[in-house]
């Protein structure tokens, strides 16, 4: 089964920026959709950034403009790059794996604390 494992997360200010990385066991070129989950306390959990084998990445409404994600297929890693970080942002981040496309995402990362103060 796919391993992942995050990293980057951390205390940050308004404004400030953060990076996350995913590193994937395996070839991340066989997975099909990378995704970018979190969730807040006492919150459900929300799908925040999404990058396909092929194709455009796609991005919650609250976090287009300020987020980025990318794949790195040479070294089996997903990043999500976090600019203009706001208070609302603070969630612990978690990234998945939907590895054959059906919509299910099957691997999924312990998760990484972002904390963004005022």
């Amino acid at each position: 089964q796919r391993q992942l494992v995050e990293s980057g997360g951390g205390l940050v200010q308004t404004g400030g920026s953060l990076r996350l990385s995913c590193a994937t066991s395996g070839r991340l070129f066989d997975v099909y959709n990378m995704a970018w989950f979190r969730q807040a306390p006492g919150e459900q959990r929300e799908l925040v950034a999404s990058a396909r084998r092929a194709g455009a990445p796609t991005y919650a409404d609250s976090v287009r403009g300020r987020f980025t994600i990318s794949r790195d297929t040479a070294k089996n890693t997903v990043y999500l790059q976090m600019n203009n970080l706001k208070p609302e942002d603070t969630a612990v981040y978690y990234c998945a794996a939907d590895e054959y496309g059906n919509g299910r995402y099957d691997a999924w990362g312990q998760g990484t604390q972002v904390t963004v103060s005022s």
